[in-house]
């Protein structure tokens, strides 16, 4: 008897071990790529032998010693729904497989958005009846070395059930091309928010790289867990130094008394999230007080706190008293304060707020941060007392290079398809000017290992956003990442979608992504699919300096440049002379050229257009409605000229 078990057991051993598998990639209602090669892979035992069937293909393959197979199944052209059918000592049949076009999307949070959260999301999803195209969700996961398999992920058809979490700008760019095209399309979303490029790329890319060659040396193959207590004792450590206390919840209780000296806690801006302050990048706990002023005429008065947004969970006190409590990270915080709460003279505001991931801290409109008294208002912006008493300790992808490539890039590797949409930059504006090497470093460092030569690879502009009150006076590091971003269409087969008008200088996640999809897909129409059209807005050509004027060129006019406004007048143009000083400047349009000019710079020699975090207002289109990148015709060193990508040891 104990032998029979023992057999059966090893019979079993066997059969399991001898199981086919394939990556989660290929699953039912999976979209394969038309027109080119279609590469299959998967996990057997060695030297098993595997078929592959698909449409009246059939194709065979020995395993190498470690089990791994890959056949490479002849182009096929749209059409589906087909079966995918593999065969070793077992048997996979992978259902509703369409053949189209498939593109990957990737970046962080402006990619990751999702439809439900857009714009006009209920007549979105309502109008989402399209089963042809698919949306394969890459769950978000971290490696310290490549891995060949995805963490998790599956493909969903489109419709009113499922399109809501469906990247956003993916999904508007493939609903634009199956309107055009009336092929199935798939979209395989890859992004986190919050990531910088360099955990996208790989480690050999750096290896390969002048510029970051030697960051990588002292970068030793990750082990997650040790890197987790290094990186545990390097967030505490900060914090403990910034604080000048230890990070503890005991008695935290007492911090709503409006008694309590908070004279020894540090202060940080508000509104801003404190990711882009002393704090950086943690979530947890954190106090945040403060002390305001009222006269006996504003406390007999009805009051309102308004305290713009919490990212994620706030619990708010006025003088101890509990006012309000909300757990939506983008959602206005306005509380009634009740009758005797307020006190003439001293009166403490103290916010306890929990942060879960991603952002953290007051953030908003200035405007939005107030206490309202009916006929008057006392605004609340300004350095605010804090006191982080826990962190929730996880290792962030930006810890160490080449996280997410190793998780959510490698494995999808060799699938075919035809290109990328990227929308990213947000977190390198600290150190833009070297993503003017980093971000082609990682469009270089993905065609290689696709090897499926220089396919498209499109990307979005950073929108307007007016994080630091960035201009041509102080410096904006956001113009310098759109700069670099400009500067990456050097690489062959690019092509980058402007948004500076349908973004949001209070909201760095602006709604409209539909355009965003749209500007994209307007490009791939063009390039890659021969609809031949205006696809893009006026892009810096060349300068002539002519007595007190510039003239200026621009390639990409399509019929004509225009002012969006209609107006005879340009708005964002700034002209300077040698003392490299800027100056608004009167631009108009003649002959299909801008003439650049200002009384107070009579020789000048240099302009710049929507130099500025925020560069709303900017408005030299061409008469296709496509906006004109920003740009300078100086190269004067900038903000981020000497910052460089470090790792933490």
């Amino acid at each position: 008897m104990k032998k029979s078990i023992i057999f059966l057991f090893l019979i079993f051993g066997t059969m399991v071990n001898a199981n086919v598998r394939m990556p989660l990639l290929f699953s039912d209602g999976m979209v394969l790529q038309r027109n080119k090669p279609i590469p299959v892979w998967g996990w057997a035992d060695a030297n098993e032998k595997v078929e592959v069937h698909f449409n009246k293909q059939t194709k065979s393959i020995i395993a190498d010693k470690n089990g791994k197979w890959m056949i490479k199944l002849d182009a096929e052209k749209a059409g589906g729904p087909f079966e995918l059918i593999i065969t070793g000592k077992n048997k996979i049949v992978i259902a509703n497989v369409l053949v189209g076009e498939v593109w990957i999307c990737s970046g962080q949070s402006n990619m990751e958005f999702q439809v439900f959260k857009t714009m006009n999301a209920a007549e979105e999803i309502n109008d989402s009846n399209y089963p042809m195209i698919r949306h394969f969700g890459v769950a978000q996961d971290m490696s310290g070395t490549p891995k060949e398999d995805l963490k998790h992920g599956k493909w969903d058809v489109c419709n009113k059930e499922n399109v809501g979490n469906f990247t956003a700008v993916g999904y508007y760019f493939a609903k634009k091309l199956y309107a055009e095209l009336k092929i199935p399309i798939g979209i395989i979303n890859t992004s986190w928010g919050g990531t910088c490029v360099e955990t996208w790329t790989s480690r050999q890319a750096f290896e390969k790289s002048d510029e970051f060659k030697d960051m990588i040396a002292n970068v030793p193959q990750v082990d997650m867990q040790a890197a987790f207590e290094v990186y545990k004792k390097s967030i505490l450590d900060n914090i403990n130094k910034i604080q000048g206390f230890d990070v503890s919840m005991e008695n935290e209780d007492q911090f709503k008394d409006p008694n309590f000296q908070d004279t020894k806690w540090p202060e940080i801006k508000v509104p801003s999230l404190w990711e882009n302050q002393q704090l950086g990048n943690i979530d947890g706990v954190v106090w945040m007080r403060k002390t305001i002023v009222l006269s006996a005429e504003q406390v007999k008065k009805e009051a309102v706190l308004y305290l713009s947004k919490v990212d994620d969970e706030d619990q708010t006190y006025v003088n101890g008293v509990l006012i309000g409590t909300n757990n939506l990270w983008d959602k206005q915080r306005i509380y009634k304060i009740p009758e005797n709460v307020l006190k003439e003279g001293k009166n403490v505001i103290a916010v306890r707020i929990a942060d879960y991931t991603g952002g953290g801290g007051i953030y908003g409109d200035p405007a939005d941060l107030r206490i309202d008294f009916k006929d008057s208002n006392l605004p609340l912006e300004g350095l605010w007392k804090f006191n982080v008493v826990q962190v929730k300790i996880s290792i962030s992808p930006n810890t160490y290079p080449s996280l997410l490539y190793n998780a959510m890039v490698n494995p999808l590797i060799p699938y075919a398809f035809q290109g990328v949409l990227w929308y990213q930059g947000e977190a390198n504006v600290w150190r833009a000017n070297q993503y003017k090497k980093a971000f082609p470093l990682m469009i270089n460092d993905w065609r290689s290992k696709w090897n499926q030569g220089n396919f498209p690879f499109y990307f979005v502009q950073l929108s307007t956003y007016n994080e630091f009150n960035g201009n041509s006076k102080v410096g904006s590091r956001w113009a310098e990442l759109r700069e670099a971003q400009t500067q990456t269409l050097q690489l062959p087969n690019t092509g980058m979608a402007v948004t500076t008008d349908i973004g949001n200088a209070k909201d760095i996640h602006p709604t409209n992504k539909q355009d965003v999809g749209k500007r994209l897909a307007a490009i791939a129409l063009n390039n890659v699919y021969g609809k031949k059209m205006v696809f893009s807005g006026p892009m810096y050509k060349s300068m002539e300096i002519k007595g007190n004027q510039i003239l200026l060129s621009f390639s990409n006019i399509g019929s004509g440049l225009s002012a969006s406004d209609n107006s005879e007048s340009l708005k964002g143009f700034e002209i300077a002379g040698a003392d490299k000083v800027f100056y608004s400047a009167k631009a108009i349009i003649k002959d299909n050229k801008v003439i650049v000019s200002c009384e107070s710079v009579l020789n000048p020699v240099a302009v710049h257009y929507g130099w500025a975090d925020d560069d709303t207002e900017i408005n030299l289109f061409n008469k296709e409605k496509f906006p004109a990148s920003p740009f300078r015709t100086d190269n004067w060193e900038t903000l981020t000229a000497n910052e460089k990508y470090k790792v933490s040891k």
